[in-house]
């Protein structure tokens, strides 16, 4: 058992356990908001961003997806513009590039009518399109009506999270996985680490990411939800002539993940990706990946089984083309029909972690709680890293207010 003893003097005032984004953010704003304070981030990996911040599709979202007055929403649109600002001020690779959305199929029309009510509402500016107008942004894409946002992006969201680390000037330890943690109210957090070493807070910000409901647990909070990591995976297009930019199909309501689109990268290649298939651990980059105590875990969550007798159908089609290269490019031919298997090369996969409730909910909005002396982010799947400076200023707001109380 790792102990806070009154007598021995606190190593950090704010412990950040997570060196993705979202946790470098938090780091950043504290000591903006606060100076002086002292934070200390543990980041099991040897460097940042490993996990969902480095294994995405590198885009600076508009937020027109997402419910008018949600966190998503709200932090998307005002975190883009602040994102392609702390970019340029850096220095760091980005461009705003704008994106279509388009429908290939005549029911989808209706949900992308209702796209751009839902941007007009978010204050993004959309422009309307028929599917001859298509061919002036994307040549080679198809489809019967589309709508162009142009104030989405992309960006080095890594490069982003290095400056982020830096410019905190938080103490940022590496290979520190949490193996304890110790949560006093009237003293303090004591976290063990596998490597033996014990930090001592005032007060401790989970942004795990894929293990951020472990985290809450060994802290002694109940999250009321589970990690269901689900896999994304990408190809790159060996033909990036074929795409301009960014394209994106008209997503479904019913699930937080918008499909397999088409993303010109900051490098000036073009992925491919991502589908969504369950990963068989919570960093599971590949089938060949299987932990059986998260995979246990994973199926002895009601949440999980609920899941799947609602959503078998979708993801019977998402398994299929995770293992048929030809059934993805068929997928893939519904926006770019010039597209062949042998344009299609497997590349990096990333995963989610998604919030899931007892009832099989899919958390749909960004899920912040807070416990004695401790704030858990336990949703912040994309579009975080978009929105990962709003993010961090909600987070580090409530955290300097615990302390302030302590």
């Amino acid at each position: 058992m790792v102990r806070v003893r009154p007598e021995i003097a606190y190593d950090c005032d704010v412990l950040v356990v997570g060196g993705g984004i979202v946790g470098l953010s938090t780091a950043y704003a504290i000591t903006r908001a606060a100076p002086g304070t002292r934070v200390t981030v543990l980041e099991k990996e040897a460097g940042p961003a490993r996990h969902q911040t480095g294994r995405n599709s590198g885009v600076i979202h508009s937020g027109i997806y997402y419910r008018p007055g949600s966190l998503k929403a709200r932090f998307a649109v005002r975190g883009a513009a602040e994102m392609v600002k702390f970019c340029a001020e850096y220095g760091i690779a980005h461009a705003v590039t704008g994106k279509l959305i388009v429908a290939t199929e005549r029911s989808e029309l209706p949900r992308l009518h209702g796209l751009v009510q839902r941007g007009r509402e978010n204050g993004i500016p959309v422009r309307e399109l028929g599917g001859s107008q298509i061919a002036e942004y994307e040549p080679e894409v198809r489809g019967l009506a589309a709508i162009h946002v142009g104030t989405t992006g992309i960006c080095d969201f890594v490069g982003v999270a290095r400056q982020l680390a830096e410019a905190s000037g938080a103490e940022i330890r590496y290979g520190a996985r949490v193996e304890r943690v110790d949560r006093r109210p009237e003293l303090g957090v004591a976290v063990r680490t596998t490597a033996g070493d014990v930090v001592r807070a005032r007060v401790l910000v989970n942004c795990a990411g894929l293990h951020c409901d472990e985290v809450a647990r060994l802290t002694g909070d109940d999250p009321e939800m589970r990690i269901v990591p689900f896999r994304g995976e990408y190809y790159s297009l060996a033909r990036p002539e074929l795409v301009r930019g960014l394209v994106y199909p008209v997503p479904d309501p019913a699930f937080p993940f918008l499909g397999v689109h088409l993303t010109r990268g900051i490098d000036g290649g073009v992925h491919i990706g991502p589908n969504a298939v369950p990963a068989l651990a919570r960093e599971g980059y590949g089938w060949g990946v299987v932990r059986p105590r998260e995979l246990g875990a994973t199926l002895a969550w009601p949440g999980s089984w609920h899941i799947a007798r609602r959503h078998w159908r979708y993801g019977a089609g998402e398994l299929r083309r995770s293992v048929s290269r030809a059934a993805f490019t068929t997928a893939v031919r519904r926006l770019l029909p010039a597209v062949t298997a042998e344009d299609l090369v497997p590349t990096a996969a990333g995963v989610r972690a998604q919030a899931v409730l007892r009832d099989g909910t899919l958390v749909d909005d960004f899920l912040i709680k807070e416990g004695a002396r401790a704030v858990h982010v336990l949703n912040a799947p994309s579009p975080a890293a978009t929105a990962s400076l709003p993010i961090g200023r909600e987070v580090a707001g409530r955290a300097l207010a615990m302390l302030a109380t302590v």
